[in-house]
């Protein structure tokens, strides 16, 4: 039976020592017992660093093995089966929802993706100076949420490193990449009609466009288009594009200046009317209530839904 694991439950479980925990991120020190669990459906990203032992399975039907000095990157929405893990398994891992990767990575985004859906990295080993760069990071934010439980702007200090932490693993990543050809996926003309398409999302100053206008820009049909983003990274393009539009609406809140008319018209919405009722309906609150609120409760709109499962 498949495990679907929550932030509660994750908090809860006495086998799994919870570091630190807010409606975006969970910071996990230790599994201590994990044999139990055979399969889960993971719908966060997923950063897991291996200090001891191995775990073997299968994520999205395909093979993959994670040992001692390496990280394993999950995306959103993956399937993880016939779980096969050592006695001595152990790590360090973080759970990022989809809102909160995308906060911290925003215009960087399309490098994330490409790695996660083209080139299929998801396990990268580490060398000994790597292993140490990446673990002063994680020493720095125990230290940051052990100390500063009662400190005001405990998150944003927490959220800052964590940004900084996955802003450098996703560069470490691109240059892996680009190092090693064999990393590359060869998902024929469906991926690359998929990375087509994100080039397409990220690109695009209109974001707010429809599935057919993406795919009469690719010369293939609509349904195509989702088949493929579907089984390249088990979204759908719908799914895609509400989310980057979603990612341009809250920087656009919340860095900038503009106006909830230029918002709207930057975006691709027909009036500010409609945009608005789009936030409303996605993000929980109008657009002014959000810029007002900053967006930190806005996550449970939207996105909120996928942060509470795991």
């Amino acid at each position: 039976m498949q495990e679907e694991i929550s932030i509660q439950t994750l908090t809860d479980n006495e086998d799994i020592r919870v570091g630190y925990s807010d409606s975006d991120v969970v910071i996990i020190d230790s599994i201590q017992k994990f044999a139990e669990v055979t399969s889960a459906h993971v719908s966060m990203s997923a950063i897991a660093i291996c200090t001891s032992g191995k775990v073997r399975g299968m994520m999205n039907g395909q093979q993959i093995e994670l040992c001692q000095n390496q990280v394993g990157v999950i995306p959103p929405n993956t399937h993880v089966t016939d779980l096969m893990i050592s006695p001595d398994f152990d790590l360090k891992a973080m759970f990022l929802s989809n809102a909160i990767i995308r906060d911290f990575l925003h215009e960087k985004m399309y490098v994330w993706n490409k790695m996660m859906y083209i080139h299929g990295l998801h396990v990268i080993s580490l060398e000994k100076d790597e292993m140490q760069f990446f673990a002063l990071f994680y020493e720095l934010l125990q230290e940051c949420y052990r100390k500063t439980a009662d400190a005001p702007f405990r998150t944003d200090v927490v959220q800052a490193l964590l940004r900084a932490a996955v802003l450098a693993l996703c560069g470490f990543m691109r240059q892996v990449a680009s190092s090693d050809s064999q990393s590359v996926v060869a998902g024929g003309s469906g991926s690359s009609h998929f990375q087509r398409f994100l080039d397409l999302l990220h690109s695009e100053h209109y974001k707010h466009r429809t599935v057919e206008s993406y795919a009469k820009e690719l010369c293939i049909s609509p349904k195509y288009l989702s088949v493929i983003c579907k089984k390249q990274s088990g979204k759908t393009a719908n799914e895609w594009i509400t989310e980057h539009v979603l990612e341009d609406i809250r920087y656009c809140l919340k860095q900038t200046d503009l106006s909830v008319k230029q918002i709207s018209d930057r975006i691709g919405f027909p009036n500010p009317s409609f945009f608005g009722k789009y936030v409303k309906e996605h993000l929980g609150m109008t657009p002014t209530q959000y810029r007002l609120i900053g967006g930190s409760v806005a996550s449970a709109g939207f996105y909120g839904r996928d942060a509470e499962k795991i």
